[in-house]
């Protein structure tokens, strides 16, 4: 259960970052705390859809994988932050991704950031 909540902090934050570091992925609300609480609910349906989905697109493109060295993980990420954009629309969270190239960004910025903070926050293993 720690490692849950250490792993949802922690996209949390990264998904944070992207927020600040990009114009065109956006979270909106009416006071800090309402944002927080939408970053967080963001965070949980990140991890569920990297969790659930990603597995299976992984497997999916693999001759890709290998293909293209590994650089397709740049694709899948994006596609897996558009997805969660998606679906935190359909969840009337104000959180948006607009466009491919920007998600591809954002989900370079949250892949970096995200091992950052796993680096630093704590972990049960």
């Amino acid at each position: 259960m720690k490692n849950f909540v250490v792993k949802t902090i922690a996209n949390a934050g990264a998904l944070a970052v992207a927020v600040w570091l990009l114009d065109k992925i956006t979270l909106t609300g009416d006071s800090t705390g309402k944002k927080v609480w939408t970053l967080l609910l963001v965070a949980l349906v990140f991890g569920l859809v990297n969790f659930l989905v990603k597995p299976i697109v992984k497997v999916l493109t693999f001759p890709l994988f290998i293909l293209t060295l590994g650089l397709i993980t740049l694709v899948v990420n994006a596609l897996m932050l558009l997805l969660t954009s998606w679906l935190a629309d359909k969840l009337d969270l104000s959180f948006h991704v607009e466009g491919f190239w920007t998600a591809v960004l954002g989900g370079l910025i949250i892949s970096i950031v995200s091992w950052a903070l796993h680096v630093v926050l704590p972990d049960e293993d």
